[in-house]
């Protein structure tokens, strides 16, 4: 399909998912951008009263916090990045806020962890309200709730939280505006031949390998904006990487326009559940699996049997989610498991039918069920 054609069809998506970077919001660490955030209320204003429902996800409440905190540099503490953030969230959707006030619209802050989407009931719960906030026309803010989640802050980054959101409400375009034109075929700093890459595949395997990493106020990089492409693509969703300083971006994406690098989600959209198990980020141990486990499960869509495991990696009990990787470590598949790590230490490699004898017992006959298993 041409570009053109594709970008049409983004114009034409009812359902968005908009995330800020940190260097736009607060001007690379200088305190929120207030100006900006006003415009882009009021480009999202505009692009709701043509029928496409919106939500936020912002960054910037550290940096907020350092400044009003008087600080000149991100901190590296732990407790002083929690005690930023909590100080820099009351101004962060005061703005956010004051800005959709302006245009008369009503947002909605919510602080979302990954574990909020790691535990099925929570993230049913925060579906539940994202989708009765969209039929009540509020637009919701989003952040991560760095104040509490205290490994968050170290790992966590709201490329990734932006396309957790996008399969929470089964969005039809992630749009991610950074202080960059886009994805870039090489470093421009070191390569002056280096163009902008307008159209991907959100899959495609060779884009991880040219991304970059991020600046000292903002935790992600172009990786991460690739990773979470990937993570949206799973509910059918594509993304547009564009710069969030360009004049009317939101509202160009609207028409149609050619801004900044799409990224095209080329799948089917997977179930609800599956979607879940995709986005739960934390998994608690690995299994390997031979050439033929590997075949079958990516291939034929059949559930893991233990004759296929080839080593136990890590400390888990039943229900818990593990990967499953090849022979050279890559993740294949992830899924919920249905024996503990020492009772899949004695049964991997054999047939199922001696489960029985090596345990003394069988509780399925399946490792992981293909229904609680999902092909990453």
């Amino acid at each position: 399909m041409p570009t053109s054609e594709h970008r049409t069809r983004v114009g034409q998506t009812k359902r968005w998912v908009v995330k800020i970077g940190s260097a736009l919001a607060t001007n690379h660490g200088a305190g929120l951008n207030h100006a900006a955030i006003d415009d882009w209320a009021k480009q999202i204003a505009r692009v709701k009263a043509q029928g496409t429902d919106v939500v936020v996800v912002t960054s910037g409440a550290v940096a907020e916090g350092a400044v009003r905190l008087g600080w000149q540099a991100r901190p590296h503490s732990l407790h002083e990045l929690q005690a930023a953030a909590a100080v820099g969230q009351m101004g962060l959707v005061r703005v956010w806020d004051s800005a959709f006030r302006i245009q008369q619209h009503t947002a909605a802050q919510i602080l979302l962890t990954h574990d909020d989407v790691a535990n099925r009931e929570r993230y049913l719960n925060a579906r539940s309200t994202l989708w009765t906030l969209l039929q009540l026309g509020v637009v919701p803010v989003i952040n991560e709730n760095d104040t509490v989640a205290t490994d968050e802050i170290k790992l966590g980054d709201n490329d990734t939280l932006a396309g957790l959101v996008s399969n929470l409400i089964e969005a039809d375009l992630m749009i991610i505006l950074t202080d960059q034109d886009g994805l870039m075929s090489a470093d421009p700093r070191i390569d002056p031949a280096a163009r902008l890459i307008e159209e991907a595949a959100a899959d495609d395997p060779n884009l991880l390998k040219i991304a970059g990493s991020g600046g000292e106020w903002g935790r992600g990089g172009m990786r991460t904006k690739i990773t979470a492409a990937r993570l949206a693509a799973r509910s059918a969703t594509s993304t547009i990487i564009a710069h969030g300083r360009a004049p009317d971006v939101l509202l160009k994406i609207a028409s149609g326009a050619v801004m900044g690098t799409l990224l095209v989600a080329a799948g089917a959209k997977q179930t609800a559940r599956k979607q879940w198990l995709a986005s739960t980020l934390r998994v608690r141990g690995e299994l390997v699996l031979d050439r033929g486990a590997c075949r079958v499960l990516c291939e034929q869509g059949r559930s893991l049997l233990p004759v296929g495991v080839t080593e136990v990696r890590g400390d888990f009990v039943r229900g818990e989610l593990v990967a499953c990787v090849d022979a050279d470590g890559n993740e294949i598949a992830r899924g919920l498991v249905n024996y503990r790590a020492a009772d899949i230490r004695l049964i991997k490699g054999v047939a199922t039918s001696a489960i029985e004898a090596a345990l003394g017992f069988v509780q399925e006959q399946e490792l992981i069920h293909r229904d609680n298993l999902v092909i990453t």
